[in-house]
């Protein structure tokens, strides 16, 4: 299995902060011995929308593996390859800074249509970074998708126009959310958010759009105050939208509606969706 977790360079380990690309950092680590070869890096892609304790999580990570771990950010600009920044665990936005940065240069929102938010705030970041710095012309990115998301998986395999390529080494050793469980428990550290049933309710982007409405709202409930940034990002763009572009989704409440609900008391929903971040380019 360790042989299995050896990169070939170059290569960027795209680690989310999440539990799953923190043990797939970890078997990549040992089966290097401990110590990356120069041309793997690890890329941290902040959104400002991440708990603070994922990026409590990257930080703890990178202390007690003795790994660097670059922070990177959306930065708007008005030439395209200048829109990224490198930050620290102290710099890092907490606000929703880069994401709010790209919604006022787009003039609409994403939505399950057009997800632009992943590829601007996350893969293009860490692309710009890895030619104007790592000096990268093909690259390999290491992904932490398991084996129990097949079809983000198989999506890592579809022809694009990148000059990267994308491996996903826990799926292809058989990894679940089960052994990521089993691994982190077994370790002296770890994400400081709740795992229900092997999923990070709060992962990636806290409210993001993918998650299920059911979830979203039950989120909202326990801490209303989850839904302001998601609330004046919706009302930002209102008076401008195109074909709802005012909405994260036209196909349920917006986060307003469930913020009035929640702060009434409801406690159930009707036929809300039980979507997942299945499709989304984040991972946990």
């Amino acid at each position: 299995m360790r042989s299995q977790c050896k990169i070939d360079g170059p290569a960027v380990i795209s680690f989310s902060g999440g539990r799953t690309s923190g043990m797939m950092l970890r078997m990549i680590l040992d089966a290097h011995g401990g110590t990356l070869p120069d041309d793997v890096r690890v890329l941290f892609a902040n959104t400002g929308k991440e708990m603070p304790q994922t990026l409590d999580f990257v930080r703890d990570c990178s202390q007690h593996w003795g790994v660097p771990i670059t922070w990177l950010e959306y930065m708007d600009h008005d030439e395209p390859q200048q829109r990224w920044r490198e930050v620290t665990y102290d710099t890092a936005s907490r606000h929703g800074e880069p994401f709010d940065a790209l919604i006022a240069r787009k003039q609409y929102l994403p939505n399950p249509v057009t997800r632009f938010c992943t590829a601007e705030l996350k893969i293009r970041v860490m692309k710009l970074y890895a030619q104007q710095v790592l000096g990268f012309d093909e690259w390999e990115v290491v992904i932490g998708f398991r084996a129990d998301e097949p079809r983000r998986v198989a999506k890592l395999s579809l022809p694009h126009k990148e000059p990267f390529s994308r491996s996903a080494p826990l799926a292809r050793l058989g990894i679940t959310k089960r052994e990521v469980g089993e691994f982190w428990r077994a370790q002296p550290f770890d994400l400081r958010l709740p795992n229900m049933n092997g999923t990070t309710m709060l992962g990636n982007c806290d409210l993001c759009f993918l998650k299920g409405g059911a979830q979203i709202f039950s989120l909202i409930r326990e801490s209303p105050e989850r839904a302001l940034w998601w609330m004046r990002a919706e009302a930002s763009v209102k008076s401008k939208a195109v074909n709802d572009g005012g909405r994260f989704r036209s196909d349920r409440m917006s986060y307003a509606q469930m913020h009035a609900l929640a702060a009434g008391g409801q406690a159930e929903l009707f036929e809300f969706d039980d979507e997942s971040l299945e499709d989304c380019g984040c991972t946990d």
